[in-house]
Formats: structure tokens, sequence, C-alpha cells
């Protein structure tokens, strides 16, 4: 690490903690030439996550696309927002964990129906009914069937 101060190549860690967010890893380093203090942050690099489609072609993963599609399967619905922001985190954050940056839609779909599945059944059967493309009436009611 290069001090700041001088631009010395060699510095010693004096304390290291995890940072208030929780997101990053706060050092405190000392220059080993003019003994000078400074404070360095390491974050993990994240490669961005990438939404493989049906048709075969790659997007990168919107946060928000996800958010708008939960928000209307739970419209009317005992789930607040801060639950579905908490989902969509536990959803990035298990595919950063097992280190998977490229994932099916379809995939993805039932990532989300696990979870949703333990929230609320009625957002659950919406949500489904749009990922799964319901062609008929008898698809609806197998998937009802499976529930109940």
């Amino acid at each position: 690490m290069r001090c700041p101060f001088c631009g010395h190549n060699e510095t010693k860690v004096v304390d290291s903690r995890d940072s208030e967010s929780q997101d990053a890893i706060r050092r405190r380093r000392e220059c080993l030439a003019c003994a000078k203090r400074f404070t360095t942050y390491e974050r993990r690099e994240e490669m961005p996550l990438m939404v493989v489609k049906k048709d075969g072609s790659t997007e990168p993963f919107e946060r928000g696309k996800l958010l708008r599609g939960l928000v209307v399967a739970t419209a009317k619905r005992p789930v607040s927002s801060s639950m579905l922001e908490a989902l969509i985190d536990d959803i990035e954050s298990e595919l950063h964990n097992a280190m998977q940056y490229e994932i099916t839609a379809k995939q993805l779909g039932d990532m989300v129906l696990r979870r949703l599945l333990d929230m609320d059944k009625v957002a659950y059967i919406r949500f489904a009914s749009v990922y799964k493309e319901f062609s008929d009436l008898d698809g609806f009611t197998a998937e009802l069937k499976r529930l109940g």
C-alpha cells in the first residue's frame, strides 16, 4: 500500500475492523518511512449479475425491474416494501456468495417463487401466473392444487 503522504510503498496495518455499513473492511495503516497514519477501505470487487433470457440473450440484472414485478404481485397484500427489498437482497447475496454471476431467467424466477411462497401465497400465485406463463386454466389450477 502506497503512503498518501510520502509515497513510500511499505505500510503496516495497525487496526482492522468492519465498516459501519458492513460492506467493507476498514484498516488503519502506518507508513514505515514517515510514520503517518491513514485509513483504507477494502471492498469486495463485485461482478455484475447477468440474466440469461429464454431466447439466449443476456442482460444485466435490474433490481428495479424485479421490484416492479413484485410490487404488482403483492398489491393489496400484507407485504411491505421492506420485505420486498429484503427478498431481493437475499437473492443477490445468495448469488454473490455462490460466486454465480450469470443466472437464467428461470432460475431467478424459481428463487423468487420459493421466497414468495413463504411470504404470501396469493402473491406467489400472482407472480407465478406471469412468470410461468400459464397458457390455460388447467396449468393455473394445477399450481393452485399443488399449494393446497
